[in-house]
């Protein structure tokens, strides 16, 4: 599997979501398995540059290349300004988002709403290429299978992209309409895959190993992307790397490896954020890990009332202990 001259290696890659996938969640994604994450999306709008939200996402120390930055917006000036904003703070591969289906990316024409305008996607898509292709930095596209069940258009979208320079296509197997209710389908990412020679890579309910493997063969994709089953989850990529390899399950994590796994994430989730905001922020992630626990919504629910990251810290270990 490869994105312009970057090797990866393997086809089992970690989703863009905002809010979760920061730094040190990648960081562990690919420690853990995953050939490539995507970091959450940099908006295009230089007024917020120089917010510490920004310069947070914008953050990429110590994670293993190559380093893939998903930025969205609705002006191909602005995105074209992103792509090299991001370049110049360590982006290897630029990722542009025509999927997210989020109202307050749609409402203002960015995310999956640009698919309802292909001259404007377009436009973008043409004006990234031509920013990072002087630094030799690979453009990707992640977009939805269309913006309505009367309006599935990923196909045309995927030819023109690729025409314009686009080196890998990520499809999400739901409409901008569906959000991310009902059931992803998987036709539309086979006939994105027939149409095009660049890879293709499946999204979207891929949550089992056997899963994964059943998407490879029923869309022939190149790769698939993993979101909301690794929240809480991060070692599902060896999981999944392990079973497409082998045939064979991979032998769950242990509470304790569990335990460590996430008071390592929980020290570089601090790190990044700081004691208040990171005190807030690592509760989603703590709740994700436990769910499913013996005692896990009781322990959720503590976490609500802690009001230090030390005290986090230890509650976390007197859980598992128990």
């Amino acid at each position: 599997m490869q994105i312009g001259q970057y090797l990866l290696p393997n086809n089992v890659f970690a989703a863009p979501m905002a809010g979760v996938t920061d730094r040190p969640f990648r960081k562990l994604c690919k420690r853990l398995g995953a050939g490539y994450a995507v970091s959450e999306m940099v908006t295009s709008r230089k007024d917020l540059w120089n917010s510490l939200k920004t310069s947070r996402r914008a953050d990429h120390t110590g994670e293993i290349a190559p380093i893939a930055v998903q930025i969205a917006g609705t002006d191909a000036q602005m995105m074209a300004d992103a792509a090299r904003y991001n370049i110049d703070r360590g982006a290897q591969i630029i990722d542009i988002n025509m999927g997210c289906p989020a109202k307050k990316v749609c409402n203002k024409w960015a995310g999956s709403a640009l698919m309802q305008d292909e001259a404007l996607a377009l436009q973008i898509v043409s004006a990234v290429v031509s920013a990072c292709s002087p630094q030799s930095v690979p453009v990707t596209l992640k977009m939805r299978t269309g913006w309505s069940m009367d309006n599935k258009n990923a196909v045309s979208i995927a030819r023109a992209a690729e025409s314009a320079g686009v080196q890998m296509l990520t499809i999400h197997g739901r409409t901008r309409e569906q959000g991310y209710k009902g059931v992803a389908e998987y036709d539309t990412i086979a006939a994105v895959k027939a149409a095009v020679y660049v890879p293709v890579v499946a999204n979207g309910d891929i949550t089992t190993p056997q899963k994964a493997k059943d998407v490879l063969a029923a869309t022939g994709a190149d790769a698939v992307m993993i979101g909301r089953a690794a929240q809480g989850r991060p070692w599902i990529f060896r999981e999944i790397v392990h079973f497409l390899a082998h045939g064979t399950d991979l032998a769950a994590p242990s509470a304790n490896e569990i335990k460590k796994l996430l008071l390592e994430h929980l020290l570089e989730h601090y790190d990044l954020y700081g004691e208040q905001v990171g005190l807030y922020t690592a509760r989603k992630h703590i709740g994700w890990y436990v769910q499913g626990m013996t005692g896990g919504e009781a322990f959720r629910q503590q976490m609500n009332t802690l009001q230090t990251c030390e005290q986090q810290l230890q509650a976390v270990n007197q859980f598992f202990e128990q």
